[in-house]
């Protein structure tokens, strides 16, 4: 209906030809419902923070000091779906469905082995790692607990994000929109029973939100299960040998670890700026905790078409079709510069009334005000990299996506956050981030558009 509202066009409900269909049509159809399903997953992890909130400023800290460290493990997902999604897609693109059935083994048996073999050192590191990033003993304590569940499911994460890349390569965007909403609604339901223990039902506190979490987790592994080998045909559960699976994993290497590591850039400059907040106060820590999930509803359409636009370029790419891709990629850009401003208007003029949903504690919504008034005006720069850099990772040079995240963080946002931070405390750590995803979306944005004027 809003297609039609928007365009005077129709389209049928098969999947969409990412070499064939208007471009504009195929953006429009892999990009909505994998951002709907976006949107339920960062509700996901809003409810979270909501029902954690009910328990105490304490729990509320405890969470903003574990942001860094799931995000990291998240990214690491991101990074093998970057993988995953580019070869399989090229792959397709290609007309050779027997290298895309054998890349799909591969990314899920690394997903589970990789995820099995970190579980101890992630366990082993909390409390040093908390301590060290400024975290008192109650609140390592409580951030123990919930984690010491949450790690448990890093094997399930990664199979998850693994197996929807996947599907997007397929061209079924519209069925990891409907998983990650079956997530989000499984993980609200189970949240206020597992957290508060109604009736008979013991109250687990902040762990019955990591336990909920990682239920929810096993449930879509088992659905990625099924559609993966059952209805798609894309992995058939035959040992292909361990020469042959080597090998794949060497090429599916070559994308993710760049593409991962440039994500974990994203964690780590987080960690900086939470360490930096801790000195101000667990009501600045709390604070940020609140606006980093409510930054990811923000840019929800972003996130969606980082994991729509990828299977679109690299399709293309593997048939050599660079006009078309060019011009997707110059459609997007323009759509989220766009909306992104319009986003942050609306959101600095919510700002009292997010706040008050998130804490009763006066001191706490005003950090939640002061970065909701400064760091979303800058998130449409931000969006300009997110794109620039999935982009890069979909032609197969996950090295200029690498570059283009350390720059982003380690040459302008960071540095000029604690410039920011020494001149004007809390607000002015804010400005300098801002500024910083100003000049850095500038440039990799030019960067971007001149790789792909050289493709041919």
């Amino acid at each position: 209906m809003l297609y039609r509202l928007l365009t005077g066009k129709t389209y049928s409900s098969a999947k969409p030809d990412l070499l064939h269909d208007p471009v504009g049509q195929v953006l429009y159809r892999t990009s909505v419902p994998i951002t709907i399903g976006a949107i339920a997953m960062v509700l996901f992890y809003l409810a979270d923070t909501w029902y954690v909130s009910q328990l105490g400023t304490q729990e509320l800290t405890a969470l903003g000091f574990t942001f860094p460290a799931t995000i990291m493990v998240t990214y690491l997902g991101v990074g093998l779906a970057i993988g995953t999604s580019a070869l399989i897609a090229k792959s397709i693109g290609a007309n050779n469905k027997e290298k895309a059935v054998e890349l799909t083994y591969a990314a899920v048996a690394f997903g589970y082995l990789f995820g099995l073999l970190t579980i101890y050192p992630a366990l082993a590191s909390i409390t040093w790692v908390f301590t060290l990033m400024g975290a008192s003993p109650p609140t390592v304590d409580l951030i123990n607990d919930f984690l010491s569940v949450w790690y448990l499911g890093i094997p399930l994460i990664l199979v998850q994000f693994a197996g929807t890349a996947v599907m997007r390569a397929c061209g079924h965007s519209n069925l990891q929109g409907r998983l990650m909403m079956m997530g989000a609604a499984t993980n609200f339901i189970l949240d206020p029973l597992l957290i508060f223990g109604p009736g008979p039902l013991p109250a687990f506190g902040i762990k019955g939100a990591a336990i909920a979490t990682v239920l929810t987790w096993v449930m879509t592994n088992i659905f990625i299960w099924y559609y993966l080998a059952v209805k798609e045909k894309m992995l058939k559960l035959i040992w292909p040998g361990f020469s042959k699976l080597t090998r794949d994993w060497v090429q599916l290497m070559k994308i993710t670890l760049p593409a991962a590591l440039a994500n974990m850039i994203t964690p780590l400059a987080t960690g900086v700026i939470t360490a930096t907040l801790a000195a101000y106060g667990p009501s600045a820590v709390a604070g940020f905790g609140v606006v980093m999930r409510i930054e990811a509803l923000v840019l929800i359409v972003v996130l969606g078409m980082s994991m729509s636009l990828p299977p679109f370029i690299s399709q293309n790419f593997g048939a050599q079709a660079y006009d078309r891709l060019r011009h997707g990629l110059k459609l997007s850009l323009k759509f989220i510069i766009v909306l992104q401003f319009v986003l942050y208007l609306v959101v600095a003029l919510a700002a009292p009334f997010i706040a008050a949903i998130f804490s009763s504690e006066q001191e706490v919504r005003e950090v939640i005000i002061t970065i909701l008034r400064i760091l979303p005006a800058s998130y449409a720069f931000q969006g300009m990299v997110v794109l620039s850099a999935s982009s890069f990772n979909a032609l197969h040079a996950p090295r200029n996506a690498l570059v283009a995240s350390l720059l982003r963080f380690f040459v302008f946002y960071v540095p000029l956050a604690l410039i920011g931070a020494a001149l004007s405390g809390i607000s002015g750590l804010f400005v300098g981030a801002a500024i910083g995803n100003l000049l850095a979306g500038l440039l990799i944005t030019w960067w971007i558009s001149r790789y792909t004027a050289t493709l041919e």
